[in-house]
């Protein structure tokens, strides 16, 4: 069953990018106003932001400049098992440390109650965020991996689900795709209406994972650019060059590629009840191969795959990937799929899953949703492609004599 050849191909996209990180942070940033001395809580997120050790740092060093004491917080739900040493890890993964920003790094669980009026769900806060003088969030924004709205994932989301820790991020998702569409936003303006968030740092990533543009926003300012700056994200993901494909191999999930482990608007597949699928694009099968190691064993996502190997499995972390799955709700993201003992066997697997025997398969291998700029693709996939692609290599197999894929 192993006679497809494939070549390895790389396309084109926009590549708009900042130049100078800490000059851009420093310009945007020069809107903010504090007090000297006060202590203010840098939020930093779980997800694989580009530069985000960088951005963060220069943060840090912004808030310095001003005369304030600046610390460090993760804002990521319940992320890192839930626990206060599992979200230090996280942000040290990251290269986020006290030895690398200067400054403290605070993780804890606890938080403190927040008025939350005629809302549906209670509201929380991070306990040293709370108790500092005033919170900066600092995410990408980008779309969300299970809906649609004006408020993805970015700073609006951040203000709930990360400020709020484990006990906000499950009340919400306790409501499914209605807490997360419609109840997050009204959530968030009661915790703008705090007065403690007194700016956003939002960042957009182009297509190849990289900074395009970094914008410090005033909680006003908030709820007008994110959703422009939403649009842009949209409009800078990667996609790939045919609409259909019978089988999708995608070498690596993990946290830091998506929050959903794959990012399923690059898949086309939600896999959430009261979420349709994109239209395009259509894949039959997905094979998923490995995992990262920034993951921490938190296997999210694995169940938008229909076959993974042993190599994957017997990485992952149950309680942590348990953890992330009763908070967010969406247990369909977090089953386990067909387990295949090699990397040809899960081909062979997904081959046989997607039907049609005589049809010639349109297959694509990509390394992580993240990166789709080269991929590999067999005959049918290339003829069919819809966008012009330089070809890399002479059509081979994917497989070394062990039955392992060849490294990408």
């Amino acid at each position: 069953m192993n006679n497809y050849p494939f070549t390895k191909v790389r396309q084109q996209f926009p590549r708009e990018m900042v130049a100078d990180i800490e000059a851009t942070v420093a310009q945007q940033m020069q809107k903010l106003t504090i007090a000297p001395g006060a202590n203010i809580a840098i939020g930093a997120g779980s997800r694989g932001v580009a530069n985000i050790a960088r951005i963060v740092k220069a943060v840090v060093d912004v808030v310095k400049s001003k005369g304030g004491n600046p610390f460090i917080f993760p804002a990521m739900g319940s992320h890192g098992g839930a626990t206060d040493e599992g979200q230090a890890e996280i942000l040290a993964s990251y290269d986020i440390t006290a030895a690398t920003m200067g400054c403290a790094i605070r993780s804890s669980m606890e938080v403190v109650p927040i008025e939350h009026g005629d809302l549906e769900i209670p509201l929380f806060m991070d306990k040293t965020a709370y108790e500092s003088d005033g919170v900066i969030l600092v995410n990408r924004i980008k779309p969300h991996t299970a809906f649609h709205g004006d408020y993805e994932s970015g700073l609006v989301k951040m203000s709930i689900i990360g400020l709020g820790k484990q006990r906000l991020a499950e009340a919400l998702h306790s409501y499914g795709i209605y807490g997360l569409k419609t109840l997050m936003p009204a959530a968030a303006r009661k915790i703008m209406a705090t007065g403690k968030v007194i700016l956003g740092v939002g960042i957009v990533e182009n297509a190849y994972d990289e900074t395009a543009m970094i914008e410090a926003l005033t909680p006003e300012e908030i709820w007008t650019r994110e959703p422009q700056l939403l649009k842009l994200a949209k409009e800078s993901l990667p996609s790939f060059p045919l609409d259909e494909l019978d089988v999708l191999i995608v070498d690596r999930i993990g946290k830091n590629i998506s929050g959903s482990g794959m990012d399923p608007n690059i898949i086309g597949r939600m896999r959430i009840r009261g979420a349709e699928d994109a239209d395009k694009p259509r894949v039959k099968v997905i094979i998923a191969t490995d995992i990262t190691e920034e993951s921490h064993g938190n296997a999210c996502g694995i169940g938008l795959a229909d076959v993974v190997t042993r190599r994957l499995a017997d990485k992952i972390d149950w309680d942590a990937t348990y953890m992330n799955g009763i908070t967010s709700g969406f247990y369909e993201h977090f089953a386990l799929p067909i387990v295949a003992p090699t990397d040809r066997q899960a081909f062979e697997w997904g081959i046989r899953a997607s039907h049609d025997p005589k049809r010639p398969k349109r297959i694509a291998r990509i390394k992580d949703t993240l990166h789709l700029s080269e991929l590999y693709l067999s005959p049918a996939a290339l003829e069919e492609r819809h966008r012009n692609v330089e070809l890399i290599n002479e059509p081979g197999s994917l497989f070394n004599e062990q039955g392992t894929m060849i490294p990408f």
